[in-house]
């Protein structure tokens, strides 16, 4: 925990746990894993605080206390660790830096109230940019946007210009209690009038939206591979019980080492190419 009056002592505290080694991490992770070696995950955890405090310090910008936005994170974190598969030939601060972002966006959408955010995915992209997008204009000032400012950044972020519009409109605005009475003369309270917290169907629509988009990515980028290192991938890394080494060396004919290089080099032809086509399609959308 970090809380705000300790902060300044909390971010010098963390400093003291050392960074690890690949192998260290790749070897305790294993621990994690296999054994469910506890003290292998809390230091898996601390050696990654920094990680965590840094990411959280960019979201400072939403007027919550700094100390909970790095709680949240340190909860992505443990996630992490949780999930984090050693084999899969990345390192833990790749994989985790998704999970953090994830805790510390979920917490700030679920601080703000109900009436500002929306829950759709291009909603949150929109949330997410939109006061990073008003600062490079130097747009920062209560009010509306100017006519240009709002057709550039719907245009940047691929959403209609009245969602914009709208949206600047809500976090320009004081959020209200849900404990007010709802009339003056009504004993009843505003919160007595909020629906079922389930995932709405925006929300559904929006993971959906976003898992297809990662097997887009994915099915794209596997035909860059040849089919002798495409089989290799996926048997190796795309499987929830991965082929061992000695039986695809068998099928191929060739050594284990010689399998284990080939998986090596379509991994990173794959990382390079899902790369390139995110990079485009942020290049598209400007």
């Amino acid at each position: 925990m970090a809380p705000e009056g300790n902060l300044s002592r909390y971010l010098q505290d963390i400093r003291k746990f050392p960074m690890l080694t690949p192998e260290e991490e790749y070897n305790l992770s294993k621990r994690w894993k296999e054994e469910g070696d506890e003290p292998a995950a809390h230091r898996l955890v601390t050696s990654h605080l920094r990680l965590v405090a840094k990411i959280a310090m960019g979201y400072r910008g939403y007027g919550l206390p700094v100390g909970e936005l790095i709680s949240e994170g340190n909860v992505g974190m443990m996630q992490a660790v949780k999930r984090f598969d050693p084999d899969r030939g990345f390192r833990l601060a790749t994989y985790a830096m998704w999970w953090i972002r994830a805790a510390i966006q979920e917490y700030i959408l679920h601080s703000w109230s109900l009436v500002k955010m929306g829950t759709t995915a291009a909603q949150k992209k929109l949330f997410f940019n939109l006061r990073r997008l008003k600062g490079q204009m130097a747009a920062l000032e209560d009010g509306d946007l100017k006519p240009e400012q709002v057709e550039k950044i719907a245009r940047v972020l691929q959403v209609p210009e009245q969602d914009v519009v709208s949206m600047n409109r809500r976090l320009a605005s004081p959020d209200n209690s849900l404990n007010a009475p709802v009339r003056a003369d009504s004993d009843g309270e505003w919160q007595d009038w909020l629906v079922d917290d389930g995932d709405s169907q925006e929300t559904e629509l929006a993971e959906r939206e976003d898992m297809s988009n990662r097997r887009e990515l994915l099915g794209e980028a596997l035909k860059t591979l040849n089919d002798r290192e495409r089989h290799i991938l996926i048997e190796r890394r795309l499987k929830d019980e991965p082929t061992t080494l000695e039986e695809l060396s068998q099928q191929y004919n060739i050594s284990r080492e010689r399998v284990r290089q080939i998986e090596v080099r379509a991994f990173e032809k794959l990382q390079k190419s899902m790369k390139t086509q995110i990079v485009e399609r942020r290049l598209g959308a400007v």
